[in-house]
């Protein structure tokens, strides 16, 4: 980890932090100084979390939340604000992708879902993280949308969707917020070796009677670097785009795809 303490004494909220980009961006924002506020659905592991950063002596609290509920939200932002006074960045990266199918045969009550966790959720967190960063006029929001918020995902329309409308969010709240020194940013990831991924790339094998490192090889022909990402490379962007340094960008969607939208 690095020794830069580049948020020192900010508070940090991430929501989806018990694994994936979530787990490791807690890492490291606190090994750069932050104070962090984690929650997830999955209640023991964003506790074990909690208890790894809190065991190596950093400042963190954990909630178990389901982001699609706003009374949650609104009940874990209001514990992060009576304990660490505030907070200064806020990441909505929970999110959940779902079985691939063509949208003929994609279950509504599943579309549903996938749309109240990755797009309400996003929304529930940002109605309630900005009214105290504008009120005290600065901050910062990253969203996780996808490269499948950027471009279309075949047999993956409701995961899609969801990501678009984090894209739309994101650029409507920049702008909103742009004079109050607050900004609003998403970062499109494509495929990386997350928990998301590899069950996707487990379901796409199964089906198709292949091996995991086949479906990830079949899924990323389109891809030109040929290859998935490793959760680093998507969690150094993460750091950068919050980096208080970074202080004229927003409104922006970051694509971290291996060219994947560039073709």
């Amino acid at each position: 980890m690095t020794t830069e303490r580049r948020f020192e004494n900010l508070v940090v909220q991430i929501t989806g932090a018990a694994s994936g980009f979530g787990a490791l961006a807690a890492e490291r924002f606190a090994a750069q100084g932050a104070k962090l506020v984690l929650s997830d659905w999955d209640a023991d592991g964003v506790a074990a979390i909690e208890k790894k950063l809190t065991d190596a002596g950093y400042d963190a609290i954990s909630d178990q939340v389901d982001v699609s509920k706003e009374g949650q939200i609104a009940g874990h932002i209001g514990r992060a604000i009576k304990h660490f006074g505030r907070i200064d960045i806020a990441i909505n990266n929970a999110g959940i992708g779902h079985a691939m199918a063509p949208i003929t045969m994609l279950d509504t009550e599943l579309y549903d879902h996938v749309m109240a966790v990755n797009a309400r959720g996003v929304f529930l967190g940002m109605k309630h993280q900005l009214p105290g960063m504008v009120k005290r006029g600065s901050g910062a929001i990253l969203n996780v949308a996808s490269a499948a918020g950027v471009v279309g995902a075949g047999m993956m329309s409701a995961y899609a969707a969801s990501k678009h409308a984090v894209v739309g969010l994101t650029k409507s709240a920049a702008d909103e917020v742009a004079r109050k020194n607050v900004r609003v940013n998403a970062i499109c990831p494509s495929f990386a070796t997350t928990p998301l991924f590899t069950d996707m790339a487990d379901e796409m094998g199964d089906r198709q009677g292949i091996d995991r490192e086949a479906a990830f090889a079949k899924i990323t022909s389109r891809v030109p670097m040929r290859r998935v990402a490793e959760p680093d490379e998507i969690v150094q962007a993460m750091v950068w785009a919050c980096d208080p340094a970074n202080s004229f960008m927003t409104g922006q969607t970051i694509s971290i795809d291996g060219g994947l939208t560039a073709v």
